[in-house]
């Protein structure tokens, strides 16, 4: 009965997919705009990558726009990954130009898909695997598993490298040093927390906090500002852009 064969179709194809991404070069946690960059820049050096979000459909806050004016600015520096990535846009003052939120989001992940990473949504990392002083791995579980406060335990996937991309809350760091009393790459050790918002001193610091900030473990994008303590900088992107080329490069240039 094709009833069947619906169903079938999907169950093995999904857990051949799980399957096939249990051992990873990189794990990303957070699908927003610099993670999903970084994905397309890993799998398109022949890496293999797996992107974590929580929510149904990844793309972070770029979906919105501000305020949801879905229009987003990005500044020229950041526009050969726009070129790149084949979103439309068009120069709005000098050194600064517009592209549609919906359809940059849906470019950056359809090219990240084509170019090899998997995107796993409604899975919440809530815990990273350590071994030998080093994060080798994430610790996922269903997102309403852990909305619902149900007692499940989780799976577990290796990676060489995990990158947390989980924006403002810098989920991944905050539990790397709180769980296992370390220090991260900071002036205090820790996650300092975001400053308020500084659009040109923002965009230069996101880029520059993208790093290794302990063995395993690197941050981009938002999760990079809050980590370091440097202000965000709203609704213009071309930092995050920059941000997950960066690391992608980083860890491309450590693997291969």
């Amino acid at each position: 009965m094709i009833e069947t064969k619906v169903s079938k179709g999907i169950i093995r194809t999904y857990f051949e997919k799980l399957e096939n991404n249990l051992e990873l070069d990189v794990a990303i946690v957070g699908g927003g705009p610099s993670g999903i960059v970084a994905a397309y820049y890993l799998a398109k050096a022949g890496l293999r990558v797996a992107q974590f979000d929580r929510k149904l459909s990844p793309g972070g806050g770029m979906w919105g726009g501000a305020m949801m004016f879905n229009q987003i600015v990005i500044q020229q520096e950041a526009m050969d990954i726009v070129e790149e990535f084949g979103i439309n846009h068009k120069p709005f003052d000098e050194g600064l130009h517009v592209m549609d939120s919906v359809e940059s989001t849906s470019a950056l992940l359809y090219h990240a898909v084509h170019a090899g990473a998997t995107l796993f949504n409604c899975y919440s990392v809530e815990d990273v695997i350590f071994k030998d002083g080093a994060v080798s791995g994430v610790v996922v579980n269903w997102t309403p598993v852990l909305r619902e406060g149900l007692h499940v335990d989780p799976l577990n996937i290796l990676a060489k490298v995990v990158v947390d991309g989980t924006g403002h809350d810098s989920e991944i760091c905050r539990t790397v040093a709180r769980k296992n009393g370390v220090r991260l790459d900071t002036e205090t050790g820790g996650v300092i927390g975001e400053r308020s918002l500084d659009v040109v001193s923002g965009e230069a610091e996101v880029v520059r906090g993208t790093k290794e900030v302990y063995p395993g473990l690197y941050v981009c994008g938002m999760a990079a500002s809050a980590v370091s303590g440097t202000p965000r900088m709203g609704p213009i992107f071309g930092g995050m852009l920059m941000s997950g080329k960066k690391v992608a490069d980083e860890i491309i240039a450590r693997l291969k």
